[in-house]
């Protein structure tokens, strides 16, 4: 291989390739984290418990496995690219197993209650005096390095979700939240600040020689996600609906729904000119943002929806983006499969399913690399398929070693 050859490669290499993540995961917010780790390059190897799995293996629903198991969904979309060991963290040898797999890897990852760690001997003071180079990510519900009134709860999305003002914003009036709206959003937003907190250490590791603990509180991160619930409040804004004035909201087209957001007043100059209403820019009603608000219902609405009538969601959002306007289907899972920009992105990812009944889709990576080459997607791994070559590759450990720790129960 030449000098230009070998230049060129390391040019395509994924940014993480050589970063290795040691997950003891369950569920999505740190799953889904190190999936999308695992898509920009990195290792990583899941510990699961060699009986059942981690939790989100019994998920529902599910679909069997190559091994015959059942396997639910949230597994299914959070796990591409990893690897799978099976050892068991209530028996000291596994545990054992563990602290010397630990100086192999630069990254210890985990989203368990806080102090269920420390009980197995995993916390992270433990395992920086066995690796001081160790970077250990630590997602809860309330977090583990600060003081919280909250840090004995459990914790799913919706928790931190309504805490963090997810489900004050916007109010309806006689209407209830709509509970979970927007899918696992806790866990989701959790594993993007998780991600980031990672790589700014493995960044401050480089330069600095010493790893350190990163500590991710659902909560905080749905609080910055929602960052206007505090903000509006503070200026005296308790209804984000009536407070802010314009348009913004869905239409009918013959297909479905598109939405529109015209808050500035050369783009409702623009909105009328193309659905044909032109003498609205000299009609006193709508001469302000709030009279545009205060007639929606009334006028505005109505004859938008009659423009849209004979057009789908799409043409109706292609003419409005055309001339300028911030508009966009509404889409549906089968949409999304035959929208052309999620097909050029490689954004839902199409993967056989064991059993031979068509196809799981799962997302796909957001992050798009100039000068590097995305992985094949690897599908997830079955419980248990890489213990051996991990234990083998990265312990030395031989076939009669591994055979008394299957007989022990300690592995799988």
């Amino acid at each position: 291989m030449t000098d230009a050859t070998r230049e060129q490669n390391s040019i395509k290499a994924l940014p993480l390739e050589g970063v290795r993540i040691l997950a003891i995961e369950q569920m999505q917010a740190v799953p889904y984290a190190t999936q999308l780790l695992a898509h920009l390059g990195a290792e990583v190897v899941k510990v699961e418990r060699p009986d059942q799995g981690e939790s989100g293996r019994s998920s529902l629903p599910s679909i069997p496995d190559v091994d015959g198991r059942p396997t639910g969904a949230t597994f299914l979309r959070n796990n591409l690219g990893k690897k799978s060991v099976g050892i068991d963290l209530k028996d000291p040898k596994g545990v054992e197993l563990v602290k010397q797999l630990v100086p192999h890897f630069d990254v210890v990852a985990e989203n368990f209650k806080p102090g269920t760690m420390e009980r197995l001997g995993l916390g992270y003071d433990e395992l920086e005096k066995i690796h001081p180079p160790l970077i250990y990510l630590a997602v809860s519900g309330f977090g583990s390095l600060l003081d919280t009134p909250y840090g004995h709860w459990p914790a799913y999305a919706v928790l931190p979700e309504a805490m963090g003002g997810f489900y004050s914003f916007r109010p309806e009036p006689g209407r209830k939240p709509n509970i979970q709206v927007a899918g696992a959003l806790g866990d989701i937003s959790s594993a993007l600040f998780a991600a980031i907190g990672v790589l700014a250490a493995l960044q401050g590791r480089d330069r600095r020689g010493h790893g350190q603990k990163v500590d991710v509180a659902m909560l905080d991160c749905i609080i910055a996600m929602m960052d206007m619930v505090p903000f509006n409040h503070s200026l005296g804004i308790e209804n984000s609906i009536t407070a802010w004035p314009g348009i913004l909201s869905s239409f009918e087209a013959k297909d479905g729904l598109f939405v529109m957001q015209v808050g500035r007043e050369h783009q409702f100059e623009r909105m009328a000119h193309a659905i044909g209403k032109p003498e609205w820019l000299s009609d006193p009603r709508f001469a302000t943002r709030e009279g545009w608000r205060d007639h929606m219902e009334s006028v505005i609405r109505p004859a938008l929806e009659e423009w849209a009538r004979d057009k789908t969601k799409l043409e109706a959002s292609e003419l409005l983006a055309g001339a300028g306007i911030v508009a966009g289907p509404s889409y549906d899972a089968e949409d999304l499969l035959e929208d052309a920009h999620v097909k050029a992105h490689d954004m839902i990812l199409r993967i056989p399913r064991p059993d031979g009944e068509g196809e799981v889709h799962v997302v796909g990576n957001p992050v798009k690399l100039s000068h590097s080459e995305a992985r094949p997607v690897e599908r997830w791994p079955a419980l248990g398929a890489h213990t051996g070559e991990v234990l083998r590759g990265r312990l030395g450990l031989d076939d009669s070693e591994l055979e008394r720790l299957r007989a022990d129960g300690v592995i799988t």
